[in-house]
């Protein structure tokens, strides 16, 4: 008799669940996500999942944003990289730590060729402004994000050549 009453009441809890269940597990640095200071990056708009994904921490300065790595970390100032195979299903969340509670500039890519080089041609990039990128590199402006002590959340969509004459935007735009 208890079973009949409780199957209608498990029923109506399962919508409710649902959501939970398709939570994004995030990859990279996971602690981040936890503990923090740290970027919890929601990565929306990929063309497909071939390939890996990167995101990449830069300071924020104009001349600092888009460097080289080798040469960031050479002179002492801040540089972190992760990378994660593109997962196959469900949402993907990245996630970065970051040395202290401030302000960082932020770049994530899609290597869809696996080639560790990006490929105007064929892989996608990102930063959390969300701004199209059109024909030019990611402004400094739009890639910043200020990190407080615990995670802070930034979406971020991807964008890929396409158009005539090519220019760099959200996949269907």
């Amino acid at each position: 008799m208890v079973r009949c009453r409780l199957i209608p009441f498990v029923a109506a809890l399962l919508p409710l669940l649902a959501p939970l269940a398709a939570a994004a597990q995030p990859v990279g640095e996971t602690d981040a996500c936890v503990n923090g200071p740290g970027i919890r990056a929601e990565i929306v708009g990929m063309k497909d999942r071939q390939g890996s994904l990167k995101l990449e921490l830069f300071p924020a300065t104009e001349q600092d944003f888009l460097r080289d790595d080798h040469d960031l970390l050479a002179e002492g100032k801040v540089f972190r990289r992760v990378w994660v195979a593109t997962p196959h299903t469900g949402p993907v969340v990245m996630c970065i730590r970051v040395p202290h509670p401030g302000s960082y500039a932020i770049l994530f890519t899609h290597d869809r060729d696996g080639k560790n080089k990006f490929n105007f041609w064929t892989d996608g990039a990102g930063v959390p402004g969300n701004q199209k990128l059109g024909r030019s590199r990611p402004k400094l402006a739009n890639a910043l994000v200020n990190v407080g002590n615990g995670v802070t959340t930034v979406v971020i969509r991807a964008q890929y050549l396409h158009g005539f004459p090519p220019a760099f935007g959200p996949v269907g735009e």
